[in-house]
């Protein structure tokens, strides 16, 4: 799990969400709304390959809204196993707030 998570606004724009992406290394943003939704670097592909400007693009517009959260004593086999029935790459791991998040990148590097 990758902690601490990090948030954006669904207001912030593609390009400032695919920027911080980059800065930070990281491939998915915890978008802040009820219930959470995340954004990727996927969905930042989308973006460019529609000849969409990314200043104008907002995280709202290519968000994936209400996606599956998982609690932090989830076994990983079970994350993974989530992660193939749903054919996404991240879970945020939810508490009382938003604790970390996993990826498919997390659990491969557990089972190399």
């Amino acid at each position: 799990m990758s902690a601490p998570v990090e948030t954006v606004s669904s207001e912030t724009t593609a390009a400032e969400a695919a920027t911080r992406m980059r800065d930070e290394g990281i491939s998915a943003l915890l978008v802040t709304t009820a219930p959470p939704s995340i954004v990727t670097t996927t969905d930042m592909l989308d973006v460019v390959a529609s000849g969409e400007n990314g200043r104008e693009v907002t995280v709202a517009d290519v968000m994936t809204e209400s996606v599956e959260t998982v609690p932090p004593d989830l076994e990983v086999r079970r994350a993974a196993e989530m992660m193939t029935t749903y054919g996404i790459s991240h879970l945020p791991v939810v508490e009382d707030d938003y604790v970390g998040i996993i990826s498919s990148t997390d659990i491969t590097a557990l089972r190399s």
